[in-house]
């Protein structure tokens, strides 16, 4: 009885400390300033293997966009996917707007409120669905993404790992310590410390509110991540200027849509690929370094002439030549969109439009 009611005492010291750091320490995100649970499913599934900095603007865009669950119901896919642009993994917006449709198809356009029924939704699993449900409804579930995860292992001295039992392990303690009364704040707080001071590589353990608890107090022995793979890759960069046969409507440029049946990105478009990824020096335009999963690509940039094109690309998917107005709003992948952007093509008004002279140096 008497170590059941120590064990008691500890877990209510953890949450206050816990609690009282995050209501000094919190971020000032904007998905923290509302408990609305559409804007937080939203955040949650951008936030998934994306940094924080690269989700904010892209979040208020989105809800600028799409303020509620029906209005992202009725839209194509086409502008989901637009706007995700850059945040990678694609897959997120095509689930989050398939269950966006179901919401409102089947549900009403009523999101619910558990965190059960939450996992009943396409694309969302126990992590999300728990923290919907903690911090919009206040449900005393559990969140345990990675940051959680260090959190928790650091603090009972667990090594990390991904074997199923130790899983349930962490899933459990994460359960007798979340704070039935601010499940919420509990959880953003978890996840808050992980993020910021017991990080992975060098944890800021003097700054930890639950160093006097913590087992570990230091790095702890972790599974070793997946080793990057290096490869070469070349795109051709065609552009019409003043658009088709000279019109002088808008520059254009050539664009290549990734098959459905791709298993990265699908649907999506991007620019030509090269048939050979060695781009003499004089000939190059840009080099550009892109990550995409465990993949880091060194890619080379040529510009190409309409005539050559056929001859110098392999052919691929439907192939348009579309202003350069329309391609910054299409479904772009992360890469056609970062080299467009770096080669000044995108996000350009009319009257800031790039002089001829300057297109007989790029074209």
């Amino acid at each position: 009885m008497a170590k059941r009611q120590k064990e008691r005492d500890n877990t209510a010291r953890l949450r206050r400390e816990l609690l009282a750091w995050y209501a000094v320490n919190r971020r000032d995100l904007p998905w923290r300033q509302t408990q609305d649970p559409y804007a937080i499913w939203v955040s949650e599934i951008m936030l998934q293997q994306t940094r924080v900095a690269v989700v904010v603007e892209r979040y208020r865009a989105f809800l600028a966009k799409f303020p509620t669950v029906g209005s992202l119901a009725v839209a194509p896919v086409e502008d989901v996917l637009a706007l995700w642009s850059g945040l990678g993994y694609y897959r997120r917006a095509r689930m989050l707007h398939q269950a966006a449709q179901f919401v409102a198809d089947e549900l009403r356009g009523v999101m619910p409120v558990t965190a059960a029924a939450l996992r009943e939704l396409p694309g969302i699993g126990s992590y999300t669905a728990a923290a919907i449900a903690s911090i919009a409804h206040g449900e005393a579930a559990a969140v345990v993404d990675g940051n959680v995860e260090r959190v928790l292992c650091r603090l009972e001295g667990w090594d990390g790992g991904g074997r199923v039992a130790e899983k349930r392990r962490i899933e459990g303690l994460a359960a007798e310590l979340v704070d039935p009364a601010h499940p919420g704040d509990f959880n953003q707080a978890m996840m808050e410390l992980g993020a910021t001071v017991c990080l992975p590589r060098n944890p800021q353990c003097l700054m930890c509110p639950l160093n006097a608890e913590c087992k570990t107090r230091g790095e702890h022995k972790t599974e070793p991540r997946a080793r990057m793979v290096s490869r070469e890759v070349a795109y051709a960069l065609a552009v019409r200027v003043g658009g088709r046969r000279g019109t002088g409507l808008d520059d254009e440029v050539l664009l290549e849509q990734r098959g459905t049946q791709q298993t990265v990105m699908p649907g999506l478009w991007e620019l030509p690929a090269l048939r050979d990824v060695g781009v003499p020096e004089e000939d190059l335009r840009m080099t550009v370094r892109h990550a995409i999963m465990q993949v880091n690509y060194l890619v080379r940039i040529r510009t190409v002439a309409e005539g050559d094109l056929e001859l110098m690309t392999v052919a691929g998917g439907e192939r348009r030549w579309v202003a350069l107005g329309e391609a910054s709003r299409m479904g772009l992948t992360g890469l056609a969109r970062k080299v467009l952007t770096r080669a000044g093509l995108l996000g350009i008004a009319e009257s800031e439009k790039i002089p001829q002279q300057h297109w007989q140096e790029v074209v």
